[in-house]
């Protein structure tokens, strides 16, 4: 099943409601790429909440939407890394280097509102 992404303003919403399959990783990141130049998004929100486990291959998944959007113009945002999850990555030593983070998506949202102007000035 496809993640859903929602357009708000500027920005593209991407919430994973559940573990994907690497297939369905590879998908979302290509849909995010290919919509994000369509809609000309200034940013790219993926909200993580709903997932208890993020292995190296979701990391490197979303390091590579993060180079290739910024790339495009575009920054990325992940959001809802449980504070487990965070832990564990933390010990694997895996990063999501590339991609800002926030607490949640009303956050990530603000964060973006905030700091819009930023990636205009030489990010």
């Amino acid at each position: 099943m496809p993640v859903p992404i929602l357009k708000q303003g500027d920005f593209l919403i991407a919430s994973i409601q559940s573990a994907l399959s690497d297939t369905a990783l590879v998908q979302l990141r290509d849909d995010l790429v290919e919509q994000a130049g369509r809609f000309r998004a200034r940013g790219v929100i993926i909200d993580v909440t709903a997932l208890n486990v993020l292995d190296s291959f979701s990391c490197r998944v979303l390091r590579t939407v993060a180079q290739t959007l910024r790339l495009r113009g575009a920054r990325t945002l992940v959001v809802g890394i449980q504070p487990e999850v965070a832990l564990s990555m933390a010990q694997l030593g895996l990063s999501l280097e590339g991609a800002e983070t926030a607490l949640d998506l009303g956050e990530g949202l603000a964060h973006f509102r905030r700091t819009e102007g930023d990636s205009d000035h030489g990010e």
